[in-house]
């Protein structure tokens, strides 16, 4: 009885030992996966912010510089 079961694991062994390794190696994928999501959500969200930062400095850099400036603006249609 002792035998067969010796010989029962020698043989099972080898196959809990590729189930194991393909276990793992799919837990490792997926959790690659995941993170290179989450570095593309935060590149994305990086985007956005830089953009709106562009926009804020080109519509300041454009702004009238003192109330003279914003009148004749106003005068010219300009603004």
């Amino acid at each position: 009885m002792i035998a067969a079961l010796a010989s029962l694991w020698r043989r099972a062994v080898p196959w809990l030992a590729l189930a194991a390794a393909i276990l793992l190696f799919t837990l490792g994928a997926r959790r690659t996966g995941e993170k290179a999501g989450r570095a593309a959500e935060r590149l994305e969200n990086l985007e956005r912010t830089n953009d709106a930062l562009r926009h804020m400095l080109e519509a300041g850099a454009d702004r009238p510089r003192d109330r003279d400036d914003l009148a004749e603006r106003l005068r010219d249609g300009k603004f």
